[in-house]
């Protein structure tokens, strides 16, 4: 921390800010440990820290210092009193100028080692400095390293103070301003607050396309976070528009090849992806990888990702070999460029597994998922939400298995978690519980699947509509836990509501459509004759609509 916030003060010098108080104010050369020409001298470091261990005040592993709570607790009451707020900003100050905001670093390990002294060093700032102590860059860089470990709350409290005092002391207009209301919006986005991202997307598009105008890169970039929020959400046509304006413009602004043009692109494709629209999915996908491939060479992170995307298509269209094909090249690459642990890697490993599960490879699937999950424990922590996800993928692979115990094991875990840590009713918490109860299901415990399935619908209904195809989903197997219980009106009634919207939503001919009308076909054989022929007819007909889509 010493070393890095010597460096950063020193390449900070003479920067440019917005005007607001910078925290950098409060360190020198003395606090930092800085030479006479300005480099970090890590013998003075060193001698200092010599002295704490000749009296057993800190310790040494390795390369970590530790210090005992105790002798903390010590150490600051005998800081006299009027030099306790100096020195708690001088550590906070120190603490920030650690950290490099550039977006592009890799500086996760270090911002999991610095969120615990944030925390620390918060309790102890509510005692000493007053509320009126407001740092724009400490701020700033504190809500970093909180986005960093995964903890949105923390990100969001410190990003709405960042907003207000921005709001006041530059203006509501003011890039910077403006800048943090999009990073907010990716926070409410990360929580599944999208009601609350859309909003305030929207307020940052407007602005942006009033003080650039509608063809800066700028408003691109917004309207594209827009596009994702809405297609998070299932208003697939609002995001679509919003994709394809963004990526016209790119490519006559820009050019076909630009970067952000062929990200826009790929964007779009997952769109389509969404709809079941596979054949201009692939042919986006098609070009951006081709494009990224000329461009940047085969090896590139941006390649491997137009590579996955093009497979994660061609999965959909059940095209499991090439999918399989390309998603071995890119795990080979990441795990070469990258290494084993990257998250890069262990994304690629994690979908390479999905495509092992579809074609029945379970225990070429649970092998990669396992070796996924305790990379990303050892990584992120037990409790992040990638770690979560695939804790979750795990267990659906263990449930396709019949391993119904461990299944359920995991994915209880994965459900107390995710209320705990995202809420009862962020979309990750409502996927593990229905994942729960289809292993509820699998067991024929039909009392605990209803009782979960009931839950998730009521709160997807609530969070993101009835037409949803997350809540046309659940409210489907909902209809199947009924028909196995024999409740066959009820499993009719919600299962024709689901399918309905279905056909409104995805379209006739989507696969989800196709199999939940299947399912009504068999219901309805023990009942009406009349209408299970009518069902039939449908059913034939978009299956023989489908035959000309995809392969048999």
């Amino acid at each position: 921390m010493f070393q890095k916030a010597a460096v950063n003060f020193m390449n900070r010098k003479g920067e440019e800010t917005n005007g607001l108080p910078q925290s950098t104010s409060w360190l020198d050369s003395k606090t930092l440990f800085l030479n006479e020409d300005g480099s970090w001298d890590a013998l003075q470091f060193q001698a200092g820290i010599r002295v704490l261990m000749s009296f057993s005040l800190i310790r040494k592993h390795e390369m970590l210092y530790f210090i005992h709570p105790l002798i903390q607790t010590w150490s600051r009451d005998r800081i006299p009193v009027a030099n306790a707020s100096d020195c708690c900003q001088k550590s906070r100050s120190l603490l920030a100028c650690s950290l490099n905001t550039n977006l592009q670093e890799d500086n996760y390990r270090f911002c999991t080692l610095l969120a615990p002294h944030l925390k620390a060093n918060d309790e102890h700032a509510a005692q000493w400095i007053s509320d009126d102590q407001y740092y724009d860059d400490e701020k700033q860089r504190f809500a970093l390293v909180f986005y960093r470990v995964g903890d949105w709350g923390q990100t969001e409290k410190l990003l709405n103070e960042i907003l207000r005092e921005r709001e006041t002391g530059l203006a509501p207009l003011h890039p910077d301003t403006l800048t943090t209301m999009g990073h907010l919006a990716i926070i409410y986005w990360n929580q599944g607050k999208w009601k609350e991202a859309e909003s305030l997307q929207v307020q940052v598009m407007e602005a942006v396309k009033e003080k650039f105008g509608p063809f800066h890169p700028s408003t691109l970039t917004v309207m594209n976070n827009l596009a994702l929020t809405y297609r998070d959400q299932g208003k697939w046509k609002e995001a679509e528009s919003l994709q394809v304006q963004v990526m016209d413009t790119s490519k006559e602004k820009l050019g076909s090849l630009h970067p952000s043009t062929l990200s826009a692109m790929g964007n779009l494709a997952v769109t389509y992806r969404d709809q079941g629209k596979w054949k201009e999915a692939e042919n986006l996908d098609v070009q951006v990888m081709e494009a990224r491939k000329e461009k940047l060479g085969p090896l590139h992170p941006d390649t491997l990702t137009a590579m996955g995307n093009l497979a994660a298509t061609n999965s959909n269209q059940g095209k499991w070999k090439e999918a399989e094909n390309l998603q071995v090249q890119v795990m080979e690459v990441s795990k070469e460029k990258l290494g084993p642990l990257h998250p890069s890697t262990l994304t690629a490993m994690g979908h390479l597994a999905v495509t092992h599960s579809n074609q029945g490879k379970w225990k070429e699937a649970e092998s990669l998922q396992v070796q996924v999950m305790e990379a990303r424990k050892e990584r992120f922590g037990p409790l992040h939400p990638d770690t979560l996800t695939a804790m979750g993928h795990l267990a659906s692979t263990y449930r396709n298995q019949g391993k119904w115990k461990e299944a359920e094991s995991i994915q209880v875990q994965v459900m107390e978690t995710s209320k705990e840590r995202l809420g009862p009713l962020h979309p990750g918490t409502l996927t593990a519980m229905g994942n729960l109860a289809l292993t509820y299901w699998n067991q024929g415990k039909w009392k605990e699947a209803e009782g979960l399935q009931v839950q998730v619908m009521e709160a997807s209904k609530e969070k993101l509509g009835l037409l949803h195809p997350d809540t046309l989903t659940v409210m489907a197997n909902l209809a199947l836990t009924y028909r196995d219980q024999s409740k066959l009106k009820d499993a009719r009634e919600l299962l024709d509501t689901s399918i309905n919207g279905m056909k409104q939503v995805l379209g006739a001919e989507h696969p989800r459509t196709i199999q939940y009308l299947q399912a009504l076909t068999n219901i309805t054989q023990h009942g009406d004759k009349k209408a299970s022929r009518t069902i039939k007819d449908a059913l034939n007909k978009s299956v023989n609509k489908i035959r000309s889509i995809i392969p048999k």
